[in-house]
This record gives C-alpha cells, sequence and structure tokens, in this order.
C-alpha cells in the first residue's frame, strides 16, 4: 500500500526563503497603540508554518504580545537575491527546556549568558496565518536590465514570484 503525503509547495516555498534569510523584523503593538518592531533570529520552521526564537521572559515584546491577542507580523527580507516574505500570525511564549536544547546554538550566549539554563530564556512560536511571498527568478544583473527596459517602455517589469499563502 503506498501513501502519499500532501505537502503544501507554497507553505515549503515561504519556510525555505524564511531558513535562507533568517533574521525578521517582528512588528507587535506597545501598550499606546505604536507599532513597534525589532529584528529576531528565526531558528526553526516547522512543517506546519511555526517559526521558533529565543527571547527574554522580561522583554516588553512578551507582555505585547499578551495584550495584543497575540497578533504578530514578522518581516524578512533579502535585498541582495530581492526575496521579501510578510507573515502575520499569533505569538505565544513556550517553556520546554527540550525544545531550548533541541534549538540552542552557540551565537545565543551572547544574549543568554547563563546558556540554555539561563533564567530570562524562554522560546516564542509564531504559528503561520497568512503569509506573502515575493521572490526574483532572475539574476540581479536580468532585474536591472528589466528596469531599464520598463523605464524606456512604460510596460512594468515581471520581477518574479508573489503569492499569498494562508495556513
Amino acid at each position: 500500500m503506498e501513501t502519499t503525503e500532501h505537502i503544501n509547495k507554497p507553505l515549503e516555498k515561504v519556510r525555505d526563503m524564511i531558513e535562507d534569510i533568517r533574521i525578521a523584523m517582528m512588528t507587535t503593538v506597545d501598550e499606546q497603540g505604536n507599532l513597534v518592531s525589532r529584528p529576531m533570529a528565526a531558528l526553526q520552521v516547522d512543517e506546519d508554518g511555526t517559526i521558533w526564537f529565543f527571547t527574554k521572559r522580561s522583554s516588553p515584546k512578551v507582555d505585547q504580545i499578551d495584550n495584543n491577542d497575540q497578533r504578530v507580523n514578522l518581516s524578512f527580507a533579502s535585498v541582495s537575491d530581492a526575496d521579501y516574505v510578510s507573515v502575520s500570525g499569533k505569538a505565544q511564549e513556550f517553556n520546554d527546556q527540550a525544545k531550548v536544547d533541541e534549538l540552542w546554538n552557540p551565537q545565543a550566549k551572547a544574549w543568554f549568558p547563563e546558556g540554555k539554563d539561563d533564567p530570562e530564556l524562554t522560546l516564542l512560536k509564531v504559528h503561520i496565518d497568512m503569509a506573502e511571498y515575493w521572490s526574483a527568478s532572475d539574476s540581479r544583473m536580468i532585474r536591472f536590465i528589466q528596469q531599464a527596459n520598463a523605464a524606456i517602455t512604460g510596460n512594468p517589469p515581471k520581477m518574479g514570484e508573489n503569492e499569498k499563502i494562508y495556513n
């Protein structure tokens, strides 16, 4: 008996792009209603569309997430590759030492000097509700030529893929 697994190709594309870019600007809403963004390193993207981050328990973003129905936006950008991803989802603080052990890397020690057992270390997991990506399919030189041609002809250039994914 042969089993077939349904693979969400657009979500797989988003996962690959996020894993390549790694650094996101995570946007939350502060107590005054302002949008606040900060860089965060994505540690892992699961097949179901869950993105994992380390953060400090005392970070204002943890309270902002709790006070705003857990809604966040993550923006990933690789200007050199002309790849961009915007993720809308729900974030949640997650305390699990086994997951911390799994995701730990030496760079994290700069923020968590006591290592994996640092009392300030906690996980944030963001489940992707919706993502949109833009991905150039051509090299930088080809994109430049296409833009120059568009400027001359007045016809917008075809700059690659763009798709919205609902998870």
